[in-house]
């Protein structure tokens, strides 16, 4: 319990962090004060809301946070945005806090189920007496999932948005990345926010995509979105894809304000942003995003009060190049824009698997065979650093897994010359397993020339989904499949020296849940098995991973 406790601190401390705006200096009139309402939504439910505005009264540019960690967080930021101008909105959202309703997690903040609470509320601040019309939404983590729901129910009050690491398609980006469960994530998350009891069961009742993930998701409504908006995520962050995602899913299908009129910010983050330590490392002006971009104020300034300050006209995208920290002189480590993702030319490279675990430009000839490593979910292979929320996260030296005899390690020669990696690696490995079902982890990693080995970035794929996530299919013991599937975002620099690195594994423990490998159904019993399972290595059976190489 102590641990759940302080791991709901923590949440609410990143969120709020997370969502934080700028804090120089404040140009308008002092704030007039707090009063809280409790605001109807159309079933009556009502939310309790913090209403923070500017002193002297009159109409003023909105800027409404939904959260589910205690509007009475938001004191400091409704002070500082009312002296600005703006009348701030801190609201609890349903069954949280002060607030009326089930307690479960995004059901209500969206378009399904009869309940819109984001567009209810947004449609009663446009009501209000001390709003001008424009409205804005802040905010970072779950809150930024609660303001993607709103633009995803088609209101028009929007307009604009700052979406601080959030994701909008809970199956792919918050539950079953790759199909598998992402425990860390949204087990650890429900417990410690002391959500409703059967919010989990709620989830884990449904481990394919069906109907219940299709009607939640916001990549299927973009077309509705209509609000310029700055979409910031980290490398190292769980809603890295899903940032890109919904910043390419707005500017590219969006409505007539938001399609070509979205900013995206990456840096070299986990999910608490706006810092230059990830894991292990320290990036050189991680902290520092160049440019008007990344200050909240300064977008809000522009779409809510008409202020021409040129952030409008910033280059669409604002991503940091990680390289080889530890050497001063090194490539990479540095911020650069560009006006699209991917943002820079590239050319898929293929770098092959080989039987004597070396990792090759060369494709295997007749003389490579498979590789075989025996996974025992009784003895869960440990992941070290990566994506995670409740465990740490970010590039973390890998010798503590590398050993196992349930990994495999495949490592390239020392580079020649410095190579930029900047997009999403891919993985097309050949496997079979004498078990029905198992999962395929593959990680990409840069080896130091004093043999320190960091995570870059990883992919996984519960197999029995090697055909879709709609429908789980067994396996047959022995067959060999070809599997394809994506790994994580990045942007980094291999310097010249360094080696290429991938591992392959079928557990990353405790953020994912470890496959029992007997095919039954998720999570129905205490029934499980280890899996034999083998990577081939042949002229017939190439298993590769694809690198976006920028082309120079």
């Amino acid at each position: 319990m102590r641990r759940l406790a302080l791991l709901a601190s923590l949440f609410a401390l990143t969120a709020l962090a997370a969502c934080r705006l700028s804090t120089a200096q404040a140009v308008a009139a002092p704030a007039a004060g707090m009063r809280t309402e409790r605001v109807a939504m159309r079933d009556g439910t009502r939310l309790a809301t913090d209403i923070y505005l500017p002193a002297g009264g009159g109409r003023h540019p909105a800027i409404l946070l939904r959260t589910p960690y205690n509007k009475d967080g938001g004191a400091s930021l409704g002070a500082d945005g009312a002296r600005r101008g703006y009348a701030i909105v801190v609201q609890d959202t349903r069954g949280r806090f002060a607030s009326e309703g089930l307690n479960l997690p995004f059901e209500s903040d969206g378009w399904w189920d009869g309940r819109w609470d984001g567009y209810d509320t947004l449609e009663w601040i446009s009501r209000q007496p001390w709003c001008d019309s424009h409205i804005g939404t802040s905010g970072g983590s779950a809150l930024g999932v609660a303001q993607l729901l709103a633009a995803g129910t088609g209101t028009r009050r929007i307009a604009a948005q700052v979406v601080h690491v959030g994701a909008g398609s809970f199956y792919p980006d918050v539950v079953y990345p790759g199909g598998v469960f992402k425990r860390a994530l949204a087990e650890d998350w429900l417990r410690a926010t002391r959500y409703a009891p059967d919010a989990l069961s709620r989830w884990t009742a449904h481990p394919t995509y069906d109907s219940y993930w299709r009607t939640r998701d916001l990549a299927l409504r973009y077309a509705k979105v209509d609000a310029p908006a700055v979409h910031v995520g980290g490398w190292y962050d769980i809603f890295a894809r899903g940032t890109i995602e919904a910043f390419q899913g707005y500017q590219t299908h969006g409505g007539p304000r938001a399609r070509g009129h979205q900013k995206l910010v990456m840096g070299p983050w986990t999910h608490g942003i706006f810092q230059s330590t990830a894991g292990e490392l320290q990036f050189p002006i991680g902290n520092r995003p160049p440019g008007k971009v990344a200050d909240p104020w300064a977008w809000f300034d522009r779409y809510l009060k008409g202020v021409q300050n040129g952030v409008d006209r910033e280059p669409a995208v604002t991503y940091y190049v990680m390289g080889d920290t530890t050497d001063p002189s090194a490539p990479g480590n540095q911020w650069r824009t560009a006006d699209r993702w991917p943002p820079v030319p590239t050319r898929e490279t293929p770098l092959y698997l080989r039987s004597n675990r070396s990792l090759s430009l060369a494709a295997p000839d007749s003389s490579d065979a498979a590789l075989t490593y025996v996974y025992d979910p009784a003895d869960p292979t440990p992941g070290v650093g990566g994506t995670h929320l409740t465990i740490p996260a970010g590039p973390m030296e890998q010798s503590r897994v590398e050993g196992r005899r349930d990994l495999l390690v495949f490592t390239g020669e020392p580079l020649p010359a410095p190579i930029e990696v900047t997009g999403t690696p891919r993985a097309d490995i050949w496997f079979s397993s004498d078990a029905p079902d198992t999962d395929l982890f593959v990680t990409l990693c840069d080896v130091h020339p004093n043999g320190r080995s960091y995570n870059i970035c990883d992919g996984r794929l519960r197999l029995r989904f090697r055909e879709g996530f709609e429908r789980g299919r067994p396996m047959a013991p022995g067959r060999v499949y070809r599997v394809r599937f994506d790994l994580w975002p990045t942007s980094i620099v291999f310097n010249r020296g360094h080696r290429i690195r991938v591992q392959i594994a079928s557990c990353n423990a405790p953020g994912y849940d470890p496959n029992p490998n007997t095919g039954a159904p998720f999570r129905s019993g205490p029934e499980r098995r280890p899996a034999r399972n083998s990577v081939r290595a042949d002229a017939a059976h190439a298993s590769r991973l694809l690198l976006p190489v920028a082309v120079p």
